[in-house]
């Protein structure tokens, strides 16, 4: 979810006004999936890089996450949403570990979409922690180093209650993945759009999907 800053600049805005409107595309977009039958959604709320933006930026966002996770859940349960956070999340402020604990107890039951936010999240992190787990079964002698494979990888990172990954997004017309769900994008069709996170809508979605079906995927099998 990219262009929260720019959108914000381009109309003479405080970059916190660029994040509000990126919460609002988040419930748009939430609802959107939902409605075209997504299975699941992961968004890319804040990064464990994030950390290096201005401290008044951060307590803004933090600020912004507290008030989206009180005034949302009611929100989310119309939606069917089951709410899951990867990253290291709970190294937040207790309060909002607290409350990101109490949003995925709410929402446990729902089935209609999986929603996961990242949070404090980055896909190299996300690796590091895997093969540590690993290498400790190992040392453990829990797990044989010959028999290591991908799957016994995927089962330890942070995404391995959500299906396979088959489309990223990324919105503002930048091209790269940004330490992103890099394992899981091995396969995963890219897509690059220009809108700005605040201006995505269905109808953006909808394109994305459609273009999504228009791919054909081969795996590298030919």
């Amino acid at each position: 979810m990219d262009g929260n800053g720019r959108w914000a600049k381009k109309r003479l805005l405080p970059r916190i006004a660029g994040h509000r409107a990126g919460a609002e595309a988040v419930r748009r977009t939430i609802r959107a999936a939902g409605e075209l039958g997504i299975q699941a959604l992961t968004l890319y709320a804040f990064s464990s890089e994030n950390w290096r933006r201005p401290a008044s930026e951060i307590a803004d966002l933090m600020g912004l996450l507290r008030l989206y996770l009180r005034n949302e859940m009611a929100e989310l349960e119309r939606e069917g949403a089951r709410l899951h956070f990867i990253g290291n999340w709970r190294e937040f402020d207790a309060d909002i570990v607290a409350l990101l604990e109490e949003a995925a107890a709410r929402t446990a039951s729902n089935g209609r979409i999986d929603v996961a936010i990242a949070l404090n999240y980055g896909a190299q992190d996300e690796l590091v922690r895997a093969v540590r787990q690993l290498a400790g079964e190992a040392r453990d002698g829990l797990v044989d180093p010959a028999a290591i494979d991908p799957a016994m990888i995927e089962a330890r990172l942070d995404t391995h209650a959500l299906p396979p990954l088959d489309l990223m997004i990324r919105t503002s017309g930048e091209e790269r993945l940004s330490n992103f769900l890099l394992w899981q994008a091995a396969y995963a069709e890219l897509l690059f759009v220009d809108t700005l996170w605040p201006d995505f809508d269905r109808d953006a979605l909808a394109a994305a999907v459609a273009a999504f079906g228009r791919r054909e995927r081969r795996y590298g099998g030919r």
